[in-house]
C-alpha cells in the first residue's frame, strides 16, 4: 500500500548510501560491478504515447467502476465473473478476507478521491451524493478495525479533503458542507471502543452496531493482533482530530504506536508480526517488511511528514537501520527472527513487500529501492503478475494475485525520483498484463493462479482506490491533474490527506517519548524526505547502472549468500554442503556431515536417516551449517512429494463475448491425456443426457464433436468419461453437485480412476466446482453457443477480443505468450462421495508440513532427523542458487570462526547460544510451511 505522495520542502535531495551497499549488491549477485556497466538510457517516451496510456488507464477505470456501479452497488464489492455484488453473509465465507466488508458500499467510498485524481469531477459529485444518501455505518456486522480505518475512514477523509479543495476552486461541490467529515467522525467514534485494552492496542475486530464484548457484538474475545493492524492508524486518526478538533482520535492512535515502540526487541530494534493486545508479548517473533508489519513502518515515516513530530522520524530511522542490517539482502528482503536476526525465518517473500521501494524513495535511499523493484519486475515478467508469495529462487510459493497495487505504487515513486523513462515502460507492461490476463466482461478478476491464468470471482476495493490512481499519475503531466498532488500525502490505501494539517489544531503534546535525551542524534535524520524534484538530474544513467546487474536475476543469478562462498574460496575452504547435492554413498559428503554434527543411520527399509547433534559439530559455524542442511533436507523432501501431484488445469471460455477473458480453475484427472503434454482441447459445450453421465447417453448427436458437461455423483468418474467418449465427445467437464462449492473456498482436487485399466479413455476430463460450473451453465442459457478451451494453463486470447472490446489498446503488442508452469503445487484426488471405491489423496498445499511426508525430517530438539532416499538425486529447479544467510558484518569473522583452535567463547555464535535457542529455531522452521498472509 502507499508510499508518500511527496514531502514538500522537508530536506534537500537525499545523498546516496554508503559505498558498502554497492559492494554488497554486486557481490550478492555474483555479477559485474554496477559502476562498470555503461549502457544507453531508456529512450524517452513521447508525450503522445504517455497521453495514450493515460487515456487507457481512464478507460480501464471506467470499465471497473462502471461495472461495480451497474452490477454490484450498493454492495461492498463486485464479483466480476458472475456480475453481481458481494454481500456479507450471502456468499460462502472467505475467512478474514471478508472482515473488510461492512455493508457500507466499500468500493464506492474507497474510490472517491480516485475519481478526482482522474479528473472525473462530475462522477465524484454524484458518488458523494450516493454515499450521503445510501451508506449506513450502523450495521450489525463485525469488521476489521484495520481495514475499516484505511479503506472507509481513509476514503471518507480523502473524499472530504478533495471536496473542500474543489469547493474552494468555485466550480464544483458548492453545496458541500463537510458531510463526509461528519460521517468520518461518526465512524471514528464507532471504532474507539476497540482501544479499550490495558495496552492501548486495539482489538482486531469490532461490531459497528454493538462495539466490543457485548453478547450481541460477537467479538471482543481476541487476544492477538498484527503489528500493522495496531500501528496503521495514526494518519487517519490524526487527520480526523485535526479536521474536527476532537483530539481523542489522535491520542488513541499515538498510544498504540508508543506501546509498539516500547515492545520492540531492544537488541535488534525489530518488531514481530503478531502481538498480544493485553500483555504485549510477541506471539509471532518473525520480522520482515511484508504482510503483518508493512504499513507500521510506513506510518512512522509518514506521521513525521504529516504531523511534524520528530519522535516518529527517530523511531522510523531506528527501525530502518535494523531492516537494512538484518532483513535487506539486496535485492531480497527476507524475514528474520527478532531475537536472532542473523537467522532467516523463511525462504520466501510475500507480495506486500512491493511497497517498500516506494517508502525507500520517501526515505531517500534510492539504490536499494531500485534493486528490489527490479528484482520484483523480473518476477512479474516471468509470471505476468507478482505471486502472493515466491521463493528466494523465484519460484511460486502462493500462486494467487488479488490485483495488488503495491508494485505500481513503487514504480510511480521511483519514476518521480529518477525521471527514468524505464519506469514508464514498466507501467505500460502492468497495463498490458491487466488487460490481457485479468480483464473480464464485468470488470477485472483477481488471479486464482498466476501459473495457469485462472481467475477468482473477486475485485477488491483497493484495486480502484490505488491501482488506477498510481498508474494514471505515472503517465500524467502536471497540467493533466486539476490540483497540486504535492500538497498531499498518500495513506497506505492511497487516500489523500493535505499537508497543511500539520499546522492545524495542534493540541496534541509532541513530547519526545522515543529518546531519553533532550537532543536527538543527528544520524537519525539522515537520508530522509527527499525533494520531489528529480534526484539525479546530471546523471540520467544512474538508475540504469543499478538495474543492469539484475536484468537476469530471476533466471540466472544467485541472489544471496555469495559473499560467504567467495570468502570461503579465498580462504581455501570449500562451500557448505547443500541438501540437493548430498549423496549417501559419497565418502566426502559423509565426512562433511560428521563435521557438521550430522550422523547417518541406515534403516532396514533401504532408507537412510540423518540425525544432528549440534554439540558434536566441529565448530559453531559447522553447527549452523548443519542446522541449515537439515532444514534444506526437510524442504527438499517436501518438494519431492509435491512434484508427484498433478497441477491445476484451466477451463477458458473463448466464445463471444468472453474471448478468453474468463479462466476457471479446474481439477485434473488421473486418467485420459495429460494436458501438459498434449495439445489443448477446444470445442463447444453441451449437456449430457442423463446429466450424471452414468449410463449410455440418450443425446449422442448433441455431444458429438463437443465437450460434454456431466454432473458429479452416482458413478465413477472413469465411467462418466467412457460414456461420453462413446457418444463422440472430444472432452468432458464434471460439475460438482454440491451446490455453492467453489475453488475460492475449497482445496483443488484430482479425479481418481476406478481401479481398472483406464488406457481406453482418450479424451481429457476436468472438474469444476459448482460455482465455476454455474458460470458456464449461465453462459449457455444466455448465449446458447459457448466454446471453451481445456488446457494446462490459460492461452493467449483471441485478437477479436482486443479489436471489439479495447480500441484504446489496438496498437499494443499482443505477442507476449503465457509463461510456462515452473512450480507445481500438490492437488487432491477428487472422488464422488457416493462411491466408496474411490479414495482421496493428500491434503492441500497449505496444510502440508514436514511431518506430512514420508521422507521429511521428524524434528525433536536438540536433535533433527531426516530420511532422504539412499541415493538422492538433485531435482531440476529452474534458476535455483545457493541459499546462504550470512550478512556482510560476519565476513570478517569467517576465518577465525572456522579455526577449531579458537576459543568458542570468542565466536560470533557460540554453541551454548545455539543450544539455548534450539527450541525456538525449530518452532520457527516448522512455521515456514504453515504461515499464512
Amino acid at each position: 500500500m502507499g508510499a508518500a505522495g511527496g514531502g514538500r520542502g522537508y530536506g534537500s535531495p537525499a545523498p546516496q548510501r554508503a559505498p558498502w551497499n554497492l559492494v554488497a549488491a554486486t557481490a550478492a549477485l555474483c555479477l559485474l560491478s554496477a559502476t562498470s556497466v555503461r549502457t544507453a538510457a531508456a529512450a524517452p517516451m513521447s508525450r503522445e504515447e504517455k497521453q495514450r496510456l493515460g487515456n487507457q488507464v481512464l478507460e480501464m477505470f471506467d470499465h471497473a467502476y462502471g461495472n461495480y456501479m451497474e452490477h454490484a452497488y450498493p454492495a461492498d464489492e463486485l464479483m466480476p465473473l458472475t456480475c453481481r455484488g458481494r454481500v456479507r453473509g450471502q456468499e460462502p465465507s472467505r475467512g478474514d478476507v471478508d472482515d473488510a466488508l461492512g455493508k457500507f458500499s466499500l468500493t464506492l467510498i474507497d474510490s472517491l478521491d480516485t475519481l478526482v485524481v482522474l479528473n472525473k469531477t462530475k462522477e465524484f459529485e454524484d458518488a458523494v451524493r450516493k454515499v450521503l444518501r445510501d451508506v449506513n455505518l450502523d450495521n450489525d456486522v463485525v469488521v476489521s478495525v484495520f481495514e475499516t480505518n484505511i479503506r472507509v475512514l481513509g476514503g471518507l477523509l480523502g473524499g472530504h479533503s478533495l471536496a473542500i479543495m474543489l469547493k474552494e476552486k468555485g466550480e464544483h461541490m458548492q453545496w458541500y458542507n463537510d458531510e463526509l467529515l461528519q460521517m468520518a467522525k461518526q465512524l471514528g467514534y464507532k471504532l474507539l471502543p476497540a482501544f479499550n485494552t490495558t495496552s492501548g492496542l486495539p482489538y482486531p475486530r469490532i461490531n459497528l452496531k454493538f462495539g466490543i464484548r457485548k453478547p450481541e457484538a460477537r467479538t471482543g474475545t481476541e487476544t492477538d493482533t498484527c503489528t500493522a493492524c495496531a500501528g496503521t492508524l495514526i494518519l487517519e486518526f490524526a487527520a480526523l482530530s485535526r479536521f474536527t478538533g476532537a483530539t481523542i482520535f489522535e491520542e488513541y492512535a499515538r498510544k498504540a504506536l508508543d506501546f509498539l515502540w516500547e515492545k520492540r526487541q531492544r537488541s535488534s530494534n525489530l518488531v514481530g508480526v503478531t502481538i498480544n493486545i493485553h500483555t504485549g508479548d510477541w506471539v509471532r517473533k518473525d520480522s520482515g517488511v511484508g504482510a503483518g508489519i508493512d504499513s507500521y513502518y510506513e506510518y512512522l515515516l509518514k506521521a513525521y511528514v504529516l504531523l511534524g513530530d520528530d519522535s516518529f522520524l527517530e523511531r522510523f530511522n531506528t527501525h530502518y537501520n535494523a531492516i537494512m542490517r538484518y532483513i535487506s539482502q539486496p535485492p531480497l528482503l527476507l524475514d528474520v527472527h527478532i531475537h536472532k536476526p542473523m537467522l532467516n525465518a523463511r525462504t520466501w517473500m510475500d507480495a506486500l513487500l512491493a511497497f517498500f521501494p516506494g517508502l525507500q524513495v520517501l526515505k531517500g535511499d534510492i539504490r536499494p529501492a531500485i534493486e528490489t523493484h527490479e528484482m520484483l519486475y523480473q518476477v512479474i515478467k516471468k509470471h505476468n503478475f507478482l505471486p502472493e508469495a515466491f521463493t528466494t529462487d523465484f519460484r511460486v510459493h502462493w500462486a494467487q494475485h488479488p490485483l495488488r497495487p503495491e508494485f505500481a505504487e513503487s514504480t510511480y515513486f521511483l519514476y518521480k525520483a529518477t525521471g527514468d523513462p524505464y519506469y514508464l515502460e514498466v507501467g505500460k507492461t502492468l497495463i498490458e498484463n491487466l488487460n490481457k490476463y485479468a480483464r473480464v466482461p464485468c470488470g477485472f478478476a483477481a488471479m486464482k493462479d498466476v501459473r495457469t491464468g485462472s481467475h477468482e470471482d473477486r475485485m477488491d476495493s483497493f484495486f480502484l482506490a490505488e491501482m488506477f490512481k498510481y498508474l494514471y499519475l505515472l503517465f500524467a503531466d502536471k497540467e493533466d491533474i486539476i490540483f497540486d498532488i504535492e500538497d498531499y500525502i498518500f495513506t497506505t490505501e492511497a487516500h489523500l490527506l493535505p499537508l497543511w494539517l500539520s499546522t492545524t489544531n495542534q493540541s496534541i503534546s509532541k513530547k519526545n517519548t522515543t529518546s531519553e535525551y533532550t537532543e536527538l542524534d543527528d544520524s537519525n535524520f539522515d537520508w530522509t524526505c527527499p525533494n520531489t524534484q528529480i534526484l539525479f538530474p546530471h546523471d540520467p544513467l544512474y538508475a540504469q547502472r543499478i538495474r543492469e546487474p539484475l536484468k537476469n536475476v530471476v533466471d540466472k543469478s544467485c541472489p544471496r549468500g555469495i559473499i560467504r562462498v567467495e570468502e570461503s574460496f579465498r580462504s581455501g575452504a570449500k562451500p557448505p554442503l547443500r541438501a540437493r547435492d548430498f549423496m549417501a554413498t559419497n565418502p566426502e559428503h559423509l565426512e562433511i556431515l560428521k563435521k557438521m554434527g550430522v550422523s547417518l543411520i541406515h534403516l532396514k527399509d533401504g532408507r537412510v536417516q540423518l540425525v544432528q547433534h549440534a554439540i558434536q559439530a566441529a565448530s559453531s559455524i559447522d553447527a549452523e551449517d548443519g542446522l541449515r542442511f537439515m532444514q534444506e533436507m526437510i524442504e527438499l523432501s517436501s518438494q519431492q512429494q509435491k512434484e508427484q501431484q498433478l497441477p491445476p488445469r484451466a477451463v477458458q471460455i473463448v466464445s463471444h463475448p468472453f474471448f478468453g477473458r474468463v479462466v476457471l480453475t479446474a481439477g485434473p484427472a488421473q486418467f485420459g491425456p495429460d494436458l501438459s503434454k498434449h495439445k489443448e482441447t477446444r470445442g463447444f459445450v453441451a449437456s449430457s443426457k442423463p446429466y450424471n453421465g452414468c449410463s449410455e447417453l440418450t443425446n449422442p448427436e448433441a455431444v458429438m464433436g463437443k465437450i460434454a458437461l456431466v454432473q458429479r455423483g452416482q458413478c465413477m468418474f472413469a465411467e462418466k468419461a467412457r460414456n461420453i467418449q462413446n457418444a463422440g465427445a472430444i472432452g468432458g467437464i464434471v460439475i460438482d453437485d454440491n451446490e455453492g462449492s467453489s475453488s475460492d473456498t475449497a482445496p483443488l482436487f484430482q479425479m481418481a480412476g476406478d481401479g481398472k485399466d483406464t488406457d481406453d479413455i482418450k479424451i481429457p476430463m476436468l472438474f469444476l466446482f459448482s460455482k465455476e460450473g454455474s458460470i458456464i451453465l449461465d453462459a449457455i442459457r444466455e448465449y446458447e453457443e459457448v466454446e471453451v478451451l481445456l488446457s494446462d494453463k490459460a492461452k493467449d486470447r483471441d485478437p477479436e477480443m482486443d479489436n471489439e472490446e479495447q480500441p484504446s489498446s489496438e496498437n499494443e503488442s499482443q505477442n507476449q505468450s503465457a509463461e510456462q508452469i515452473i512450480s507445481i503445487s500438490p492437488t487432491v484426488d477428487l472422488v464422488d462421495q457416493e462411491t466408496p471405491e474411490e479414495s482421496s489423496l493428500n491434503s492441500p498445499p497449505e496444510s502440508l508440513s514436514p511431518a506430512d511426508t514420508e521422507d521429511a525430517a521428524n524434528i525433536s530438539p536438540p536433535e533433527q532427523t531426516s530420511s532422504p532416499p539412499a541415493n538422492h538425486e538433485t531435482p531440476s529447479l529452474d534458476g535455483e542458487c545457493t541459499d546462504l544467510d550470512h550478512q556482510l558484518e560476519e565476513q570478517s569473522e569467517t576465518e577465525e570462526n572456522s579455526n577449531p583452535d579458537v576459543s568458542w567463547d570468542k565466536k560470533a555464535q557460540p554453541i551454548d547460544s545455539i543450544l539455548a535457542d534450539w527450541n525456538e529455531d525449530i518452532e520457527a522452521f516448522e512455521m515456514m510451511e504453515k504461515d499464512e498472509l
